[in-house]
């Protein structure tokens, strides 16, 4: 795999940093990959090999508000918040179809980043082949939620307390990993504009997404977001009741938050590989 670092402006005019990762040879496509609240880009190195060595093309931004974008200022959304959030998928998106003209696109979000893809797939869903929602749930309760500052220790109520962050996933080196990394964990500003994320539960806003869109959703069934795998559950039901044709969900048991870092995540990776080869070819 190939590192290297493009950016893209902002609408509001931040300078988003962006990983592409290149597989050796030509793609065969585009992944956008859009990480969670609490944490950055770089924590996908793995699954950008992953992706790589099956021949995508991998830009994989870090948010508003984290990694290198944040400049230290983690958690803090700049001026249009979370629409400005969405709305840097759509310029990403711009800069991914202008650089490879002729090449599918699939969007692929964790966490909070999946939460963003519903709603940018309300308007923008001819913009890309395929879309793959990660630790994802439905959103319409969550938005409340997010309307104050976000304390992600909070998810652990359930599950051992050794740092607070067990609910990521049942791999304690990763836990580790993550609580040692200064770029993860930490509290953020309330998300202005949060409660437009309550358009990607609205019916009528979900019939606007076209209905060939190849849709994946991976859970597991132990993640506190995802209510024992209902909530994801849902959120496949709703895209088939708006007319969605190819609608995957998938709840891996015990599994908890972070799929592509949990104890099964190879399984998890066949499983977005094995679905990106059969519906973009």
């Amino acid at each position: 795999m190939r590192e290297s670092t493009i950016t893209f402006d902002s609408v509001d005019g931040l300078k988003i940093q962006t990983y592409l990762w290149e597989p050796e040879g030509e793609p065969r496509a585009v992944v956008q990959l859009q990480h969670g609240l609490g944490e950055h880009a770089g924590r996908y190195r793995r699954f950008g090999e992953a992706l790589t060595d099956a021949g995508f093309v991998v830009y994989a931004p870090d948010a508003r508000g984290s990694g290198r974008t944040a400049g230290g200022a983690y958690g803090h959304w700049g001026r249009d918040g979370w629409p400005g959030w969405v709305e840097d998928l759509n310029q990403l998106n711009r800069r991914i179809r202008a650089d490879r003209r002729g090449l599918p696109v699939a969007l692929i979000g964790h966490s909070m980043g999946s939460f963003a893809s519903q709603q940018y797939l309300l308007n923008h869903s001819a913009e890309v082949d395929a879309v793959v929602l990660i630790g994802t749930t439905e959103v319409s309760g969550l938005a409340d939620m997010l309307s104050g500052p976000a304390d992600l220790s909070a998810f652990n109520a359930g599950f051992e307390h050794r740092t607070g962050f067990e609910w990521l996933t049942r791999d304690e080196a990763e836990v580790d990993k993550y609580c040692a990394d200064p770029e993860c964990g930490f509290e953020t500003q309330p998300f202005e504009g949060i409660q437009t994320l309550k358009r990607a539960a609205d019916p009528d806003e979900l019939a606007k997404i076209r209905a060939d869109l190849p849709v994946l959703i991976v859970s597991g069934d132990a993640d506190p977001i995802a209510d024992r795998g209902a909530a994801p559950e849902l959120v496949g039901r709703r895209y088939r009741d708006a007319g969605l044709t190819d609608v995957e969900v998938v709840i891996y048991p015990e599994a908890r938050h972070e799929l592509l870092n949990e104890t099964n995540r190879d399984e998890v990776t066949e499983r977005i590989l094995g679905f990106l080869a059969r519906v973009l070819g």
